[in-house]
C-alpha cells in the first residue's frame, strides 16, 4: 500500500568518523593520521582535474572538538539534512574510530539526530594498494553477535535515534559476508525485544559488492550505495606518460591510473533503474574521487556541479513522497568523506553550493 502523496521525506547523510588520530593508525600510517593525511597533499592528475578538495568553513577539523560537531550539526540543519548515519566499526569487540560518536552519545549533544552503519569489512592496506594486507579482520559467532547488539541498545534507546515505524534503523554495509545472516538479524532482534525494543528496522547496503532482495537475509530493506560501481559502464582512463617516467625515479606508482564516469550518465541511469519488488531506499552522491586515498585504481566522477545534483535529489524526493511512509528515506553519500571527494561540507570550491542546491531540491 502507497501512502499520500507529498509526504514527508527524511534525508540521512553517511558520516565518516576519522577525523582523529587513534593509536591503531599511529602504528599502521603514521603518527597523528587521519583522513586528512590523505587529502591535504593530493594534487591534480590532468587538466581540470578538482585536486585538492581544501576544507571550507570547518577547516581541518578534529573530531574530539564538541564544538565542531556542534557545527556539522547546525550546517546540517540548516541545509535540510535530518540525520547523519555514523559509521560503525566493530570487530568481534574491538571497536575503532569509536570516540566521536560516542562523545555524542555521552553529552547529548548535539541534539541532532543519527543513527549507525555497522561497516563490517576487514580493515586492510587497500589505500596502498595491497588489500591482502589485513590489518584488523572480522570473526563471526553467535556469541560475538550478542554481544554486538547488546553494545548498541544504549544508542538504540536515545530519543535522537532514527526510527522506522518506531524501529530503531541499523545499517550493515556487507550482509552478504556474514556466516548466516538470518541467525544474526534473529538474534538482533531477539536480544533488542529483551532490552525492551520491540523490533529493529535493519537495511542491506547494496553496492558493487552485493545486491538482491534483503529480504530473504532477515533485513527490511536495502540501501542504495552510491556511485553505483557495478550499475554503470566506467571509463579506464589511460595511464600518463608523466606518471611512467616518475615511477621510473619512485615518484609515482607505475601503474598510477584511474576509471571515470560522468556524472549526468551517473544520474541518468540511476535514476531509469526500475524500482524492485523488494523495498530499496535510493541514494544520491554529490561528487567522488578517491584518488586523494589510492595511489592507482582510483575512481571518479567528472562533471558534478551543485545544480545536476540538485535536480537527482529533487527527483529522487519526488518519488518518494509517494512510497510507503516509513521508506520515505533519503541517504546522501556523503557528508564528509573528504578523501573520497564526496561531501556535502563546504570547500573552497564550490563553497555551500551543494549544500544550498540539497535544500533547494527538498522542497521542491
Amino acid at each position: 500500500m502507497t501512502g499520500a502523496a507529498d509526504g514527508p521525506v527524511r534525508s540521512i547523510a553517511f558520516y565518516l568518523p576519522q577525523f582523529h588520530p587513534i593509536a591503531e593508525n599511529d602504528e599502521w600510517w603514521e603518527e597523528g593520521f587521519t583522513e586528512w593525511t590523505n587529502v591535504r597533499p593530493a594534487r591534480p592528475l590532468f587538466r581540470g582535474h578538482y585536486q585538492p578538495h581544501v576544507p571550507g568553513e570547518l577547516g581541518y577539523y578534529d573530531l574530539r572538538d564538541p564544538d565542531v560537531r556542534e557545527a556539522q550539526a547546525g550546517l546540517a540543519i540548516r541545509y535540510g539534512i535530518d540525520a547523519f548515519c555514523y559509521y560503525h566499526y566493530w570487530f568481534a569487540g574491538r571497536r575503532l574510530l569509536e570516540q566521536p560518536f560516542e562523545a555524542v552519545l555521552g553529552s547529548g549533544r548535539p541534539d541532532f539526530p543519527f543513527c549507525l552503519c555497522w561497516a563490517n569489512e576487514p580493515w586492510t592496506r587497500t589505500w596502498d594498494g595491497s588489500s591482502d594486507n589485513i590489518l584488523v579482520n572480522q570473526h563471526y559467532s553467535e556469541e560475538d553477535d550478542r554481544r554486538h547488539i547488546d553494545s548498541l541498545i544504549e544508542a538504540f534507546r536515545d530519543e535522537r535515534y532514527v526510527r522506522v515505524g518506531g524501529k530503531p534503523l541499523f545499517l550493515v554495509y556487507r550482509a552478504g559476508v556474514l556466516p548466516d545472516p538470518l541467525a544474526t538479524t534473529r538474534l538482533w532482534r531477539e536480544r533488542a525485544k529483551r532490552a525492551g525494543i520491540p523490533d529493529l528496522f535493519l537495511c542491506r547496503v547494496e553496492s558493487h559488492f552485493e545486491a538482491g532482495d534483503p529480504r530473504p537475509l532477515g533485513f527490511d530493506a536495502s540501501v542504495e550505495f552510491q556511485p553505483a560501481f557495478g550499475q554503470v559502464q566506467w571509463t579506464l582512463a589511460q595511464r600518463f606518460p608523466l606518471r611512467r617516467l616518475l615511477a621510473k625515479v619512485k615518484l609515482a606508482p607505475a601503474s598510477a591510473s584511474y576509471v571515470t564516469l560522468d556524472y549526468d550518465r551517473l544520474v541518468r541511469e540511476m535514476l531509469a533503474r526500475e524500482q524492485p519488488a523488494f523495498p530499496r531506499l535510493p541514494c544520491v552522491t554529490p561528487q567522488w574521487d578517491n584518488t586523494p586515498r589510492r595511489p592507482y585504481g582510483a575512481f571518479m566522477l567528472t562533471g558534478s556541479t551543485p545544480e545536476r545534483f540538485g535536480e537527482w535529489v529533487a527527483e529522487a524526493a519526488r518519488r518518494l513522497r509517494t512510497a510507503p511512509p516509513e521508506h520515505r528515506l533519503l541517504f546522501v553519500n556523503a557528508w564528509n568523506e573528504w578523501g573520497e571527494g564526496c561531501h556535502l561540507e563546504p570547500d573552497e570550491r564550490w563553497g555551500v553550493g551543494y549544500l544550498e542546491a540539497f535544500a533547494k531540491a527538498m522542497v521542491a
